[in-house]
């Protein structure tokens, strides 16, 4: 991970607070059935926060990001937010891969993809023209106490996308 990454990880950690600011369960809805539909292109350990991430990406995104270096309106892209197994000192246990042993499923991170969103919606809670939203493992939407826009808008040569260059790689193999 590069340094302005880490750095926009930190900031993030250290941003103010608010129910829903990661998003908006209303503009963003729940993908039923990705996990079936969506291609699965990386699974990573999200060490700043100490989970494992499992990332879908539905057709649309993997077949543009074949063609180029941005996400076509209508992509998604969804995060299972795992809790790992803890050692007796409560750090994450490896696998043999690096990749933290996955204890529960947490919650399930979604970013969706559109040309423009309802005036409800404000700029502001948008990456570019990414929205977001999280959810429960059930898919009831979840508060959350982080801004997803604020992280990811620095990231503007990446898509928005933390995981830009997975995808990517995800996209001209398949």
């Amino acid at each position: 991970m590069n340094y302005h990454l880490r750095l926009v990880t930190v900031l993030c950690a250290l941003s103010p607070l608010y129910a829903y600011g990661g998003g908006n369960p209303d503009s963003v809805k729940f993908p039923e059935g990705y996990d079936q539909s969506f291609a699965h292109y990386a699974t990573i350990n999200r060490d700043n926060q100490k989970q494992v991430a499992k990332l879908y990406a539905n057709e649309t995104a993997v077949s543009s990001y074949e063609e180029g270096q941005s996400a076509d309106p209508g992509s998604v892209v969804v995060m299972e937010i795992y809790k790992p197994k803890l050692d007796a000192a409560g750090k994450p246990i490896p696998g043999s891969d690096g990749i933290f042993e996955i204890d529960t499923l947490a919650a399930i991170a979604v970013m969706e993809k559109k040309d423009s969103w309802d005036a409800a919606y404000p700029e502001n809670e948008r990456a570019g023209n990414w929205g977001f939203a999280l959810y429960k493992p059930d898919g009831t939407a979840l508060s959350n106490e982080l801004e997803c826009a604020q992280c990811h808008s620095p990231l503007k040569k990446q898509d928005y996308l933390f995981t830009y260059q997975n995808l990517i790689d995800y996209a001209k193999e398949h």
